[in-house]
């Protein structure tokens, strides 16, 4: 492999790391909405050029992770009531479809691993870790919705959750929880059960009842 190969691939990987962790960084709610995001503050912080920096910035702007505001500065959306409306919307049709497909596909093994992770939120909660409830919360429901085997989808579901990170995470401070959600207790006993109805009522109300609390 030549040099200027090499330099390449050096810089698409840098990209592409940078990229991935500023996704997982707003995803899981580690910025505020409305939160500014600098191109030297970020390349201050991983050691790297401007660059690299920007094309992120814009590939995470493309998938609606960011906003450029006229002058070109960047920062996390601040969701409007109907954005968080829509977005909710968006959750139950698609969430409740990809947990109806996975339904067949659940074996006991998945159940109990749904129900580790569903510790693993009992712990987050009592520790009042926003960012790991989140991050946990976002696993629980990526994990049942792999079985359905309907990448296109859980792709669309992932963007979604990627707009509504920083407001997850202020949906969580005005909500103040002390429990795990009630509805993922739901949403395992209906997988154990088979019961594709009460399968896609609880994970219709998980996915939407916080949300229009924060909207109203």
């Amino acid at each position: 492999m030549h040099m200027a190969e090499k330099l390449q691939d050096s810089y698409l990987a840098a990209h592409d790391q940078l990229y991935r962790t500023l996704r997982m960084r707003i995803m899981y709610g580690e910025m505020r909405p409305g939160q500014a995001i600098t191109l030297r503050g970020v390349a201050q912080e991983f050691g790297v050029s401007v660059t690299p920096v920007r094309e992120a910035l814009k590939r995470l702007a493309a998938e609606g992770a960011l906003s450029i505001s006229v002058s070109g500065r960047f920062q996390t959306p601040a969701l409007t009531n109907d954005r968080i409306e829509e977005l909710a919307a968006l959750r139950a049709l698609i969430e409740v479809e990809l947990a109806t497909r996975a339904l067949p596909r659940a074996h006991m093994a998945l159940v109990e691993r749904l129900q580790t992770i569903n510790n693993a939120i009992s712990v987050a909660v009592a520790r009042a870790d926003a960012v790991t409830y989140i991050r946990t919360n976002l696993e629980f429901h990526r994990t049942l919705y792999l079985r359905a085997q309907a990448p296109a989808m859980l792709a669309t579901v992932e963007t979604v959750w990627l707009q509504m990170g920083p407001t997850m995470r202020a949906l969580y401070g005005r909500l103040q929880r002390k429990d795990p959600p009630m509805h993922h207790r739901l949403i395992l006993a209906a997988l154990k059960a088979g019961d594709e109805p009460g399968l896609r009522v609880a994970v219709r109300a998980d996915v939407t009842q916080g949300l229009r609390m924060l909207a109203r």
